[in-house]
């Protein structure tokens, strides 16, 4: 018992100085960034990661969007920034381009609960809209590609000789549809300012199959964010940080939300806790840029 409770401690302390942290870069990242003499919009686009999905408010309390709080709320509280956040829960990058793409809920969330804004057409039609309508916005952030994995992992059954096989294959796709994505943004849209990919954490570390898979997804993300002259934060290596001392266990770590306390099981998503890790993240890589 005494184990167990140092080991919270532990992790309860790290927490508290990597909060501690974002409120400093934060003052940083804002003296980089702010302009008086214009607006702050921030536009957070991606998938219920950005959104804040949360299991346990669904679907009872999902008919109030603002009962889902995702890293981007902390991120523009961090940065004195104007948050429009499009996120769409089981949002795919090709769902994303075409309503008519692959999807692992986007769509039938959407037909069931408000999103944080309204629209009617794609995540990236939005965004076409929403950086013409609004040319002096500072700052994007994006997280997507892991329902990528998700689709291919249901079609496969979950089997990993299937998943390995289909891997290339669906890293393929995601590549050439980020590059679309930050086609439009760049191009069609004419942002010039910053663009921050966030990466995904592993649910476990220590399982090194799916920590290897989830890592080649990153890679993807990095590499094109990276050549369309954005940023990458590092939400994989933050998560791997603050579960050191729980082996890799996100879920033990405190990092993803609990649905069941004993035996200990998490959802996928984050914790208030490692969601705010997460927006650190993003502000860490603000700052260094």
């Amino acid at each position: 018992m005494l184990h167990t409770r140092m080991r919270w401690l532990i992790a309860a302390v790290a927490i508290l100085a990597t909060l501690a942290t974002t409120l400093l870069a934060g003052s940083a990242v804002r003296s980089a960034l702010a302009d008086s003499s214009r607006p702050q919009e921030y536009l957070a686009l991606g998938n219920s990661v950005a959104f804040g999905y949360n299991p346990l408010l669904v679907p009872n309390n999902a008919g109030n969007p603002d009962n889902f709080i995702g890293y981007p709320t902390p991120v523009a509280a961090a940065l004195k920034e104007t948050l429009t956040n499009a996120s769409c829960p089981g949002e795919t990058s090709s769902h994303f381009i075409s309503l008519t793409g692959t999807d692992n809920g986007c769509g039938a969330y959407r037909a069931n609960f408000p999103l944080h804004v309204a629209y009617s057409g794609t995540q990236l039609a939005f965004a076409d809209t929403f950086l013409q309508s609004n040319p002096k916005t500072l700052l994007i952030s994006i997280d997507i590609g892991s329902n990528d994995l998700f689709v291919l992992e249901r079609v496969c059954g979950g089997q990993n000789n299937c998943i390995l096989a289909g891997l290339p294959g669906m890293l393929a796709t995601l590549s050439a549809n980020l590059d679309t994505i930050y086609g439009h943004i760049r191009n069609l849209d004419g942002y010039r300012h910053k663009l921050v990919a966030l990466t995904y954490y592993s649910l476990n570390y220590s399982d090194l199959a799916g920590t290897s898979v989830i890592s080649q997804v990153n890679q993807v993300v990095a590499v094109r964010t990276l050549a369309w002259g954005g940023i990458v934060a590092d939400g994989f290596g933050t998560f791997a940080t603050a579960s050191a001392a729980f082996g890799g266990d996100t879920c033990a770590a405190g990092l993803r939300i609990v649905v069941m306390s004993s035996p200990l099981t998490c959802d996928i998503h984050p914790s208030p806790a490692g969601r705010d890790l997460l927006a650190q993240a993003i502000v860490n890589a603000l700052r260094t840029d």
